[in-house]
């Protein structure tokens, strides 16, 4: 399971891109006819748009998390050099961008009309191996400042020396991610994880015809190589994490595709932030999963916020299905998560015995005061306390489960297996610290557990009555009778 805690320590994440640079420009305008001078739509600009693009993008992708980074990259010595310093340092990127007299800053036109690309226009010319060389003796100075180095190859020349790179960053201890773009993976020795998709795998060498004949010949990539990890990035069947000796698989998270401009940037860039922060490896790529869904649905090189990030885990945490029953501490950590992504937490609690339309019916009142609901769960033992040597019918996990299952529900959380908290769920309330505090039956707000501390925290606290003629000892004493 994902370690939220983590996600508070995004800013903590230090990392240097290295690679190439482009500017990315958009002309974006209607179009309503065609040219007469040739079978080509006349598009009417209305709006022009710069962004950063390639590494830059990569880098861009790391502020937007709120990380530290810093570019180092090619430019041409000419006015989209200038524009893209501009963009960088707008967005608090700390750039070293080595300007070249002899070539011209890598750019990018597109022409969007009606949401669609119409035509792509290409400014480029690679860099000389000597220009890498020159790029690739700044990457040592610049290393202390930095945990981690994400290369990011675009096969524009800027990375020709990109093993020169490698080396001097496990030589200072760094973790080096790489985005690659060489058929020949050898060129990447040293680096920590590799991320290519579907088609440069295949240009690699790897074999896609099965999935275990894919995971094989990744592993033998690996090897061969001199690299530890490879994710291999999937279109619309996710992304796998392959090493030595694991595989983990990752489904799409995406329901409508606008535009993959970028997505590659997005993922290898949420990695490096997820684990700058802390977060083990898989997690990492998880949410970097998560992170492609998000940005594949907007149009054009985007990137996503740190809140677009929580609330897009928030909501793929419930649908796993796997927050009911956690431990319990991570239970807590998913309802501050929860509450910090704007959401009203409800808890109410009960024995649930012999779960009846009673039941039903007031926990979905209960939800319907607030966004999610917490269900504290008497314990076995505070059941027998409570009702005797004969309850509870059901034993703690089977009535969890089945509470568990109702749409009303969204945590269960048992207590009560202490002596010392008298069977009353005050020492959960505080825990849990809810919006809104719900009992039902003939109760009053000065009578109800926890009311006080709730109301004094802020909360609301609300009675809600029973459903007459429904209860567990109604329903044991039909049977027995």
């Amino acid at each position: 399971m994902i370690d939220i805690s983590r996600l508070n320590h995004l800013s903590q994440a230090r990392i240097l891109v290295v690679g190439d640079v482009m500017l990315d420009r958009y002309y974006q305008g209607d179009t309503q006819r065609i040219s007469p001078e040739a079978p080509v739509p006349v598009v009417r600009v209305s709006k022009i748009e710069d962004k950063a693009g390639g590494a830059a993008n990569v880098a861009r992708n790391i502020a937007h998390l709120d990380a530290k980074v810093g570019l180092l990259g090619l430019i041409g010595r000419d006015d989209n050099g200038d524009s893209l310093k501009q963009i960088l340092a707008a967005d608090g990127i700390r750039s070293e961008l080595l300007a070249q007299d002899e070539h011209p800053t890598i750019a990018k036109m597109r022409v969007i009309s009606r949401h669609q690309q119409v035509v792509r226009l290409d400014i480029e010319q690679n860099f000389s191996r000597q220009q890498a060389e020159a790029l690739a003796d700044q990457v040592t100075a610049l290393l202390p400042d930095y945990d981690y180095v994400l290369v990011s190859d675009y096969a524009k020349g800027s990375l020709a020396a990109v093993g020169r790179i490698i080396a001097s960053a496990k030589a200072a201890g760094k973790y080096v991610l790489v985005d690659p773009k060489q058929a020949d993976l050898a060129v990447y020795r040293g680096a920590d994880i590799i991320t290519p998709n579907l088609s440069e795998f295949r240009l690699a060498g790897g074999d896609t015809s099965s999935e275990a004949a894919m995971f094989a010949s990744a592993r033998a990539m690996l090897e061969r190589c001199g690299i530890t990890a490879m994710l291999l990035t999937r279109s619309e069947h996710g992304m796998t994490l392959i090493t030595a000796s694991d595989t983990h698989h990752f489904p799409a998270q995406v329901l409508e595709v606008s535009d993959v401009t970028g997505a590659g940037d997005t993922v290898i860039a949420t990695l490096a932030v997820m684990l700058g922060a802390g977060m083990a490896l898989p997690q990492a790529v998880e949410m970097a999963n998560l992170a492609a869904g998000l940005v594949v649905a907007k149009l054009g090189a985007a990137t996503v916020s740190p809140q677009e990030l929580a609330a897009k885990l928030n909501s793929h945490l419930f649908s796993q299905g796997d927050v009911y029953l956690t431990p319990f501490d991570k239970a807590l950590q998913h309802i501050e998560f929860a509450k910090q992504n704007g959401e009203r937490i409800v808890f109410t609690n009960g024995c649930f015995d012999i779960l009846h339309a009673g039941h039903v019916r007031y926990l979905a009142q209960a939800k319907a005061q607030g966004d999610r609901l917490v269900v504290g769960l008497n314990s076995d033992a505070s059941i027998k306390r409570l009702k005797g040597e004969s309850r509870p019918v059901n034993p703690l996990d089977e009535r969890a489960t089945v509470l568990a299952s109702l749409a009303s529900v969204d945590w269960v959380l048992p207590f009560g297996d202490d002596p010392s908290e008298q069977d009353t769920p005050l020492q959960l309330i505080l825990k849990v610290q809810p919006d809104v505090l719900v009992k039902g039956g003939d109760y009053t707000i000065d009578t109800i557990v926890g009311a006080r501390e709730v109301l004094d925290a802020g909360g609301e606290v609300k009675v809600l009555q029973f459903v007459d003629g429904c209860s567990t000892s109604a329903i044991i004493k039909k049977i027995k009778g």
